[in-house]
């Protein structure tokens, strides 16, 4: 895809004759110079390697939108019956169809039209004024990316015929872009999902044009290079969806500016180079005002190598899922299973993490890791097991903001807890467990040694041998020192006995 400059005739300098068309690509590694040639500027690109000369009949101008409709879905032929065999070609390979025909019988009534996908072809124009509306009044959705569009002015004139128009894509077309404040027209007073992915819109760009989208709920701007200046302020207030990924100028504090929209439910900040946030009018385990609203946060692919980053976290008082993979924090395989209880143990009302659902157990499992792990610290901080004398240093509670609420939910570490713990790892260690028969009242309680690391399923197995039942048919589910009376199902094969916060001296149930 390129976009057409004006057409300069040529001769000496380039050693040819006739008329050529200057052009700046999209990817300026397709080009060949920034618009000169031997020192005449015959046009003036972005890119110093963005510009080429190629001659008219080599250029694809475009269609309009009701002539690109019209290719893509109009039946031109007389079709067959319906069930009937066709024969179409794929390429050079000749294929039969049975009921190809009704399909496309139904895209080609284009007044009935709800969805539509452009891509690619080539759109450059609204064409003649009422024709859209007169012929497909009734499309609500609209892919247009990756075409010819040059301005926003013709994609009003588009909209302006689409009176139920909710859904609108415009990435990859390189847009210009209202300077002023465009009037309020009505055109797209029933959009709810506005993508301009690769549009070259700016964020003044966004606040001017915003007015004209009342009601607009989801906004996608990725790879903009967009640089947030200033506070949405009467604008994008019904937005609960915002996409800013890849745009690489974006830091925290420009983020502090769209803080305060009211809808925002779902934010996503993938590879935008982000690797600190703070939230300046709450402190230690308090929350904060803003982003009131967002539940759903991605921050995919940055630098984030920092716990503080978490912790802020638990500042987001509506916060229940989030998305933080590829980051420099949460690399590596050796502790990755560590790195997940830490942060589920560190944003206490999360629900969702990497897009797998925190379960009760797994969050119970974490936490208590959590507080174990760092229990020396706690102790070495001023921590203590005796409420009136529990006074851990500011240093400490900066850094493990929910410490003192876990000891209030799970009591203080003991001294026995402590005394092997590692603050970076979990423990693999040996557990002393109880193993139970609840069904089978003659079968005399026994005590084994497994390592914490052993998987439900290996556990299982050694079961199976000892007592000659089929691992199929084994069930099993342990009870807690800590929660007497409480039994937990040891539900996934996969998971390690870690992983469910089984404990010295816990009771194995095993059922078959």
């Amino acid at each position: 895809m390129h976009e057409p400059v004006f057409p300069q005739a040529t001769s000496s300098p380039l050693c040819l004759c006739g008329l050529w068309l200057g052009v700046e690509w999209d990817n300026p590694e397709r080009g060949k110079h920034d618009g000169s040639h031997e020192g005449t500027v015959y046009f003036k690109c972005r890119h110093p390697t963005g510009g080429s000369f190629i001659r008219p009949n080599k250029v694809n101008f475009g269609v309009n939108f009701l002539t690109a409709i019209k290719n893509r879905y109009v039946l031109e032929d007389e079709p067959e019956e319906d069930g009937k065999e066709q024969i179409v070609k794929i390429g050079n390979k000749p294929v039969e169809t049975i009921g190809f025909d009704s399909i496309k019988k139904r895209q080609s009534q284009l007044s009935k039209l709800q969805e539509i996908s452009l891509r690619n072809c080539a759109v450059n124009c609204a064409g003649e004024k009422g024709a859209i509306a007169e012929t497909c009044p009734n499309i609500r959705k609209i892919d247009l990316s990756k075409n010819l569009l040059s301005s926003w002015d013709e994609v009003i004139h588009i909209a302006d015929q689409l009176k139920h128009l909710e859904v609108l894509n415009l990435s990859e077309n390189k847009l210009k872009f209202p300077s002023g404040s465009p009037s309020v027209s009505g055109t797209f007073s029933t959009l709810k999902v506005l993508v301009l992915n690769r549009t070259g819109i700016t964020w003044a760009e966004v606040l001017s044009c915003a007015p004209g989208w009342p009601v607009l709920e989801e906004l996608y701007l990725e790879s903009n290079n967009i640089f947030i200046t200033e506070r949405p302020t009467d604008v994008l207030q019904m937005v609960k969806l915002l996409d800013l990924s890849s745009n690489q100028l974006i830091d925290e504090n420009q983020l502090l500016l769209i803080a305060y929209l009211p809808r925002l439910e779902q934010l996503i900040l993938s590879d935008i180079g982000i690797s600190s946030i703070h939230f300046p009018d709450a402190g230690i385990g308090c929350k904060t005002s803003m982003f009131p609203s967002l539940q759903y946060l991605v921050v995919n692919d940055n630098q984030i190598s920092q716990w503080s980053f978490i912790n802020e976290l638990d500042k987001l008082q509506s916060l229940h899922s989030l998305s933080c993979i590829r980051n420099p924090l949460t690399e590596g395989n050796k502790e990755a299973q560590t790195k997940r209880q830490f942060i589920i143990a560190k944003i206490g009302q999360l629900k969702t993490l990497n897009k797998c659902e925190i379960l009760p157990e797994e969050r119970r499992g974490a936490e208590f890791d959590y507080q174990r792990a760092f229990g020396n610290e706690w102790r070495k901080a001023g921590g203590h097991q005796n409420p009136d004398k529990n006074r851990p240093n500011e240093e400490f509670l900066a850094a493990h903001p929910r410490y003192q609420l876990l000891c209030l939910k799970y009591g203080a570490p003991e001294d026995g807890e402590l005394k092997t713990q590692q603050p970076s790892v979990l423990r693999n260690q040996l557990l002393t467990l109880k193993i139970k028969y609840p069904h089978q009242a003659d079968k005399k309680v026994i005590e084994k040694q497994l390592p914490d690391s052993m998987t439900i399923q290996k556990v299982k197995g050694l079961l199976s041998r000892l007592l000659k039942v089929p691992v199929s048919e084994l069930l099993l589910s342990y009870e807690s020192t800590k929660m007497p009376g409480r039994e937990i199902e040891l539900g996934n094969d996969q998971q390690s006995l870690q992983f469910y916060s089984v404990e010295n001296g816990d009771c194995l149930l095993v059922r078959w």
